[in-house]
């Protein structure tokens, strides 16, 4: 019955996307936009030319994310973050507000170009992993070693395989390895990617440095110079900072903003959750270290919605045509 459920959904979602994408192509839809009000912080990550899917579910490609730019100047009023804090917003249009996590050089290279043809701005969260001298964050690491990666390995005595997807888990206690490295602190992480490289040397492939390579100083810099763009802090390391150690997640949080900071030459004052992951604590340290604007995905805590700091955001879905996004955006959900 599960099986049989699982299918009936799935078509269930099919037909209302195609049912909405007939609406746009023959103009049915221009009434749902117009009438659309509200807000909402979206959340991006990678763009790359094809194959968008080809390590993780977070990457669109730079074709699909201009469209999202052409509705976005057709339909929507886009605002700057600190407008979206200070409600500078449009009564007669649903009002976005564009963020990308994580850092990808194809963020300069795909989404700044643009985003100054479109004149739209969007905040860029950013690690300081190339200060700490790594240009892929860990969990990249992870998942193109899966991808290319044997069927089994071998890690600190215990045995890992490939589940449907592709990612390692446990052959001991089914837990992905992922998950694991998750709750470690980064000197793990090292370990781990220092031990399983030379399985996979993916680097030598320099067609994939869109997936994974991360931004430049320079690059940080000169992103940090346009109009459209505003800098913001997103972990020293990328790591999950509600299950590491509290000391090791502040000092994070105090260095990156340093060090970006050091690079741009500006004041670094909103601060992103890596995975939206983060705890009381976590909020008032980022406070105490001088951010006004902290960024998760769901609130996790109750008193999260009255806090003028905290703000949700939405991921976007890059397995969804673009008209099919818009619509999510405004009603801030997927089809189930």
């Amino acid at each position: 019955m599960a099986i049989v459920q699982r299918v009936k959904s799935k078509l269930r979602r099919e037909s209302i996307h195609l049912y909405r994408d007939i609406r746009h192509s023959i103009g049915m839809d221009n009434g749902f936009y117009r009438q659309a009000k509200g807000s909402r912080i979206l959340i991006y990550h990678g763009i790359c030319q094809s194959n968008h899917t080809k390590f993780n579910p977070i990457f669109l490609t730079a074709k699909t994310f201009e469209q999202h730019l052409q509705y976005y100047k057709r339909y929507f009023n886009v605002v700057t973050l600190d407008d979206y804090y200070n409600q500078k917003f449009s009564p007669d249009k649903f009002n976005i507000c564009i963020t990308f996590d994580d850092g990808f050089a194809n963020n300069y290279k795909y989404v700044l170009p643009l985003l100054e043809k479109y004149q739209l701005p969007a905040t860029f969260f950013i690690t300081a992993i190339r200060h700490a001298g790594y240009d892929i964050l860990w969990n990249d690491f992870l998942s193109i070693v899966s991808k290319y990666g044997p069927t089994r390995i071998s890690y600190k005595n215990e045995d890992f395989a490939k589940d449907k997807l592709g990612r390692y888990y446990s052959l001991n206690s089914g837990i992905k390895l992922a998950d694991m490295l998750k709750k470690t602190g980064f000197n793990a992480k090292i370990e781990m990617m220092e031990t399983l490289y030379p399985l996979v040397p993916f680097k030598n492939n320099t067609k994939d440095k869109d997936y994974w390579l991360q931004m430049t100083a320079e690059q940080i810099k000169s992103l940090s110079t346009s109009p459209y763009a505003t800098i913001g802090a997103h972990g020293y390391y990328h790591n999950d900072m509600a299950h590491i150690n509290l000391t090791d997640s502040i000092t994070e949080i105090i260095l990156c903003k340093t060090y970006l900071e050091n690079i741009t030459q500006k004041t670094i004052r909103s601060f992103a959750f890596p995975y939206g992951s983060y705890t009381p604590q976590l909020v008032d340290a980022a406070k105490s270290a001088g951010y006004n604007q902290l960024l998760a995905m769901d609130f996790l805590f109750e008193q999260d919605a009255n806090d003028a700091v905290m703000r949700e955001r939405f991921t976007v879905n890059p397995f969804l045509s673009a008209n099919n996004q818009m619509y999510a955006t405004i009603n801030r959900r997927y089809e189930q």
